[in-house]
C-alpha cells in the first residue's frame, strides 16, 4: 500500500489545517474549506487564517466572500489551463491530489509511446473518463495524443469542462463529451464493441444520472467494473481508479482489481492520495486509489 503525497505545485499550496477546516491557495486567492477528519490542531496563527480571500460555511453551505473576487479564475499544470470557481458544494473544480495522477498517466502514454504502442498522429489510443468532472485529466490524455471520451452526468460541469479545453488551447483535440449514466453508457459501448486502451474513473459515494439513475458506490461500483473489463481493448494501457469519502480502505480496491484484472500482465498499485501542508509538512489523507499498468 502506498501513500502518494503532494506538497501542491506553484498554483496550489495546502497552507494549513486544523479544527476542522483547510486552509489553502488556489492559484492567487487564499480559501478556508471544511474537512470534517481534520480534528487536530493547525500549527498558523489566528493572523494567517483570517487573511483569506474566501471561505467555505458549513452551516449555511455557502462561500462567505472577504475580498473581491472573480467568479473564476485560471490555473495552470505544465501545458493545461484550467478553471477554478467557488462551486455551491465546497469544492474549486480543482483537485490538487490529482497532481500526481496526471504525471502517472503521462508516463504510461510517452512508455507507450517510446514503444510504438501509441502514434500520436494518428491518435490510436483511446482513453474513456468515467465521472469526469472538470475535465482535467481528459485534458491530459488529450494532450498526450489520445482519443477521450470523457462522460458525465452533470451538463453544467461538461460545460465546465469544454472551458477548460478552450483555456488549454486543445480545441482540435479529439474529446467526446458525453453527458449520461456511466453504467449505461458503458453497457452500450459493450454492445456497440467499442474498446479503450485507458480507464479513468472517479466514482462519487452517491450519485445520480441525468435521468434519476441511482449510483450507490457499494452497490454500482463492482457492476460497472464487470462492464469496463468488457470495453478494455486486448492491448490495454492503463487502468485508473480515485475514490473519495467512502468508508472502505484501498485494501477493498485491490480486492476489486484482483476480481476484474487479475487476468491482465501487469503492476496493480493500491494506496492513499494526501496533501503536504506547508506549515507544519503533515499529511492530509483525501481519498483512496488503485491504479493497473502494463
Amino acid at each position: 500500500m502506498n501513500v502518494l503525497s503532494t506538497s501542491g505545485w506553484e498554483e496550489y499550496e495546502l497552507l494549513d489545517s486544523g479544527n476542522g477546516f483547510r486552509l489553502e491557495r488556489f492559484g492567487q486567492y487564499r480559501l478556508t474549506r471544511p474537512d470534517p477528519q481534520i480534528i487536530w490542531r493547525p500549527r498558523l496563527d489566528r493572523q494567517q487564517w483570517e487573511n483569506i480571500d474566501a471561505g467555505f460555511d458549513a452551516e449555511k453551505k455557502k462561500w462567505i466572500i472577504k475580498t473581491k473576487m472573480p467568479e473564476k479564475w485560471l490555473m495552470h499544470y505544465k501545458n493545461i489551463s484550467f478553471y477554478a470557481k467557488l462551486s455551491p458544494f465546497k469544492h474549486t473544480g480543482v483537485f490538487p491530489e490529482q497532481l500526481l495522477q496526471w504525471e502517472w498517466i503521462s508516463s504510461v502514454m510517452m512508455h507507450a509511446m517510446l514503444n510504438n504502442k501509441l502514434k500520436s498522429s494518428d491518435n490510436d489510443v483511446k482513453i474513456l473518463n468515467l465521472f469526469g468532472y472538470t475535465g482535467i485529466a481528459s485534458l491530459v490524455c488529450a494532450a498526450g495524443g489520445a482519443q477521450v471520451t470523457h462522460v458525465d452526468a452533470s451538463r453544467p460541469t461538461i460545460g465546465w469542462a469544454r472551458e477548460n479545453q478552450t483555456a488549454s488551447h486543445l480545441a482540435d483535440k479529439p474529446i467526446r463529451w458525453i453527458l449520461d449514466d456511466a453504467l449505461k453508457f458503458v453497457q452500450r459501448e459493450v454492445k456497440r464493441g467499442n474498446r479503450y486502451e485507458g480507464i479513468i474513473m472517479d466514482p462519487p459515494v452517491y450519485g445520480h444520472g441525468p435521468n434519476g439513475e441511482k449510483w450507490d458506490f457499494n452497490e454500482s461500483f463492482p457492476k460497472l467494473m464487470e462492464q469496463c473489463r468488457l470495453v478494455l481493448s486486448n492491448k490495454p494501457l492503463f487502468f485508473l481508479v480515485n475514490a473519495y469519502a467512502i468508508s472502505s480502505s484501498s485494501l477493498m480496491l485491490e480486492n476489486v482489481f484482483s476480481d476484474y484484472l487479475s487476468d491482465l500482465k501487469g503492476i496493480i498499485e493500491v494506496g492513499e492520495l494526501a496533501l503536504e501542508e506547508k506549515s507544519a509538512k503533515r499529511l492530509l489523507s483525501t481519498g483512496i486509489f488503485a491504479r493497473w499498468s502494463v
